[in-house]
């Protein structure tokens, strides 16, 4: 798994799934454009909705659970990088949110 920047993640957007994994309340707050939300719990009963072949960024609140949902679809055969720092670091850079 590759940690990625934000600025990373942006320039990537329109040619990978940004999969942000935060509970529903957090992402009440703030979202990147496009991003499928599957809360990281929901994870693996729900793979089936992930392209195996779509690169996927991972996204939580500051890096953490990212970090370990993108080493477990590695595993799983996904090709799945994590932004460092989460959405803390792309609101604080002022990137695009819906």
């Amino acid at each position: 798994m590759a940690e990625i920047t934000v600025n990373e993640a942006d320039q990537r957007r329109s040619t990978a799934l940004i999969l942000d994994v935060r509970e529903d309340f957090e992402i009440a707050e703030a979202m990147i454009p496009g991003a499928l939300h599957i809360p990281m719990g929901q994870l693996q009963a729900r793979l089936s909705e992930l392209d195996p072949a779509a690169p996927v960024i991972a996204v939580c609140r500051s890096g953490n659970r990212s970090a370990r949902v993108a080493d477990a679809l590695n595993r799983a055969g996904f090709t799945a990088d994590t932004m460092t720092g989460g959405m803390t670091a792309w609101t604080h850079a002022g990137l695009p949110t819906t």
